[in-house]
């Protein structure tokens, strides 16, 4: 009838990782099987003030006399805190029902253990040999809840991080503020998901490059890499003067940008204060813009504006395709240039 807690054989004990470093991995005691049960209290419909009072309660059994409980219910409620008489029955009858704790009442109410001559014993009080017997049980739930609350955590961090790139590439988007405010509520695994599936999408409308270039190492002492950092420089100078498109085929391409201008378009000049305009219109942030033109040169950027003008019925997000052409994946394979030519040989327009 005697039951040593202190340690308890549990065949599954790998389910939570919880038990002392010095006690064996079969082995355990009542007080990691109560912290697996409140660890994971919620999926039994418990309140913390419920692990309150199983904790005072766990506080008055003794190694080697058994798993009953003899206090008497004014004792219970001086180790809890003071709660009321009420409150305590109330939570008895609740680890009861769940099936955690069993009353063994004895003729008088009185809470005691009686023995044999013959070394036999019949224990009247709180028994918490079921709590004790669904240690394995307890355990995996709480491992689960452990696994489930870092894979929310996990999935919460990817989704600031998409929300981060948005903010800093396409400023004007109210998607990220409307998700932070979903995210002041605790949410379940399934909807961190769902949300992390809206952020990517959103994040593949900017077509943003996510990923870490990788660093090339190069086998050459700091002059050479000097030399050669400045004759490439002064070649792409180079490449990119015999490659700026015509003022006057920009203008007579794109018309539809070109009738908005207030004044004759007769210089880079007034072509980039028009764009400059143009671009807040358009649903592109003024600081993208500056950012597409320090990328990829004021011409360039533009250009771009009042290309996206020309196929404006093509694009569905300006602002998001202006990012791509001019900060994102599409970058490489924007170029006004051979836009512009291939356009004016269509159109029979003089270049």
């Amino acid at each position: 009838m005697h039951m040593t807690f202190t340690k308890l054989s549990i065949k599954h004990s790998k389910a939570y990782q919880a038990i002392d470093e010095a006690t064996s991995k079969t082995e355990t005691d009542i007080w990691v099987i109560f912290r697996a049960l409140r660890d994971s209290h919620s999926q039994f419909g418990l309140r913390p003030n419920h692990m309150h009072t199983l904790q005072a309660m766990l506080s008055f059994l003794k190694p080697g006399q058994g798993e009953t409980v003899f206090a008497s219910n004014f004792q219970i409620c001086r180790r809890v805190g003071g709660i009321d008489e009420r409150t305590l029955r109330r939570h008895i009858d609740r680890f009861v029902e769940l099936g955690f704790m069993t009353r063994r009442d004895s003729p008088n109410r009185k809470r005691y253990r009686v023995r044999s001559s013959g070394g036999q014993s019949i224990s009247y009080g709180l028994s918490l040999s079921p709590l004790i017997g669904r240690a394995n049980e307890l355990m995996e739930m709480a491992q689960e809840v452990e696994n489930r609350r870092r894979d929310c955590i996990f999935v919460r961090k990817q989704i600031l991080t998409r929300l981060a790139q948005i903010e800093e590439f396409w400023p004007e988007s109210t998607f990220p503020s409307e998700v932070r405010k979903t995210l002041r509520r605790k949410l379940s695994l399934a909807e961190y998901h769902a949300l992390h599936a809206k952020a990517q999408a959103e994040c593949d409308l900017m077509s943003t490059a996510v990923d870490v270039p990788e660093t090339t190492h190069l086998s050459a002492n700091d002059g050479q890499i000097a030399r050669h950092h400045s004759k490439s420089i002064k070649e792409d100078i180079d490449l990119e003067r015999s490659q700026k498109p015509e003022v006057r085929t920009l203008t007579s391409i794109c018309d539809q940008a070109t009738a908005l201008a207030p004044k004759t378009l007769r210089t880079w000049e007034d072509v980039e204060h028009h764009a400059k305009t143009l671009a807040p219109m358009m649903g592109i942030h003024a600081s993208t813009f500056e950012k597409a033109k320090k990328a990829i040169g004021n011409r360039e950027a533009s250009s771009a504006v009042f290309l996206m003008l020309k196929f404006g019925n093509r694009i569905r997000n300006f602002g998001a395709y202006f990012h791509s052409i001019t900060l994102g994946r599409r970058v490489h394979q924007f170029d006004p240039s051979r836009l512009l030519e291939r356009l004016a040989n269509s159109e029979g327009v003089p270049t």
